[in-house]
C-alpha cells in the first residue's frame, strides 16, 4: 500500500470522525434546546429594559466606511454599526459572535451555538479558535443565497454588503396586518415573489431545499424580533440601525430556542407558493 493511499485512507477517516462528533453533539443540543423552550413555557418573561445587554440604549450609531467590512445581515450589520462588534467588522471570533447574538438580540445559547458553528464549517474553520470578516460569510450558497428579501442575487449585485431599498421598500409596502404590520403570510408571499423575480432575472438562479428553510428563517426574524413593525424594521433594513429603545419582541428567559423558532420558519416556508407570481416568468 502506498503512502498516498495510506494518507488519503488516513484523511478520510479523521473527517468521518469528524463529522460523527458534530452529529453527536448536535443530539445533545437540540436536548439541551428543548429543555430550554420548557423551562421557557414556566419561567417568567425578561422585563422591559433587561432583555438585551445593553437595555435598548444603543450604542452610538455611525455608517459603514467603504473600507469597513460588512456582509448581507443586517442584524450582523447592525451589531457593528452600532460598534458592539469592531466597527470594522474585522477579526471576529466564533465565540463572540455566539456571545453577541445571545446578549443583544436574545437568542437562546443553543440557537447562539449552532449557527456560528454552522458558519465556522462553511468556511472550513475552526470554532474555537477562528476568526472571520463579515464579508467572509457572504461565499455564494452558504449563509448568503438567491432570492434575498434585502439584497439582489450576488450574481447581478456582487457586492452584497449595502443593502437593496427596492426590494426592502416593496417588503415594507406588503404588510397586511394591523396597521400594516407584516404576518406570516406577507413574508410567505414576499418569498414566493422574490424566488420567481430572481429565477427570470438570475440566469445563474439556485436556491435548495436548505436555502429555502434558512431564507424562511431569515423572514421570520422579521415577526420574532420585531412583530413585524415597518416603522422599526425601514431603519433597521435600510440603514442597518436599531432604533433607540429598541428591544426584541421575543422576551424569553432563555431567549429564542430553535425549536421554538421552527414553529414560525416552517409554517412560512410551507406557505410559500411561487405559483402565485408564475405570471412573472
Amino acid at each position: 500500500m502506498t503512502s498516498a493511499v495510506v494518507n488519503g485512507f488516513s484523511r478520510a477517516s479523521s473527517a468521518s470522525w469528524g463529522q460523527l462528533k458534530y452529529f453527536v453533539k448536535l443530539l445533545f443540543l437540540f436536548q439541551a434546546d428543548f429543555g430550554l423552550a420548557l423551562y421557557n413555557v414556566v419561567a417568567p418573561k425578561k422585563a422591559p429594559g433587561k432583555v438585551t445587554a445593553c437595555g435598548g440604549s444603543w450604542p452610538k450609531y455611525i455608517p459603514p466606511t467603504d473600507t469597513d467590512s460588512r456582509c448581507s445581515c443586517p442584524a450582523l450589520n447592525a451589531l457593528a454599526n452600532h460598534g458592539i462588534f469592531p466597527r470594522d467588522g474585522r477579526n471576529i471570533t466564533f465565540k463572540q459572535l455566539n456571545q453577541t447574538v445571545r446578549e443583544y438580540y436574545n437568542f437562546a445559547p443553543t440557537f447562539c451555538w449552532f449557527v456560528p458553528n454552522q458558519i465556522a464549517r462553511i468556511l472550513g474553520r475552526e470554532y474555537a479558535t477562528g476568526v472571520f470578516d463579515l464579508s467572509d460569510i457572504d461565499v455564494h450558497n452558504g449563509i448568503e443565497h438567491d432570492a434575498s428579501f434585502t439584497r439582489h442575487d450576488s450574481h447581478l449585485m456582487p457586492d452584497q454588503s449595502k443593502p437593496a431599498p427596492d426590494l426592502i421598500e416593496d417588503l415594507l409596502a406588503s404588510g397586511t396586518g394591523e396597521n400594516g404590520c407584516l404576518t406570516k403570510a406577507d413574508i410567505a408571499r414576499f418569498s414566493g415573489k422574490r424566488r420567481v423575480e430572481a429565477r427570470k432575472t438570475n440566469g445563474q438562479y439556485s436556491l435548495s431545499f436548505s436555502h429555502k428553510l434558512f431564507g424562511s428563517s431569515n423572514g421570520s426574524t422579521l415577526l420574532t424580533h420585531f412583530g413585524g413593525d415597518i416603522e422599526t424594521l425601514r431603519p433597521f433594513l435600510l440603514e442597518e440601525r436599531l432604533p433607540d429603545g429598541w428591544e426584541p419582541t421575543i422576551t424569553d428567559a432563555k431567549g429564542l430556542t430553535l425549536m421554538k423558532f421552527n414553529t414560525t420558519s416552517l409554517p412560512v416556508e410551507l406557505m410559500v407558493n411561487e405559483r402565485e407570481f408564475s405570471r412573472l416568468e
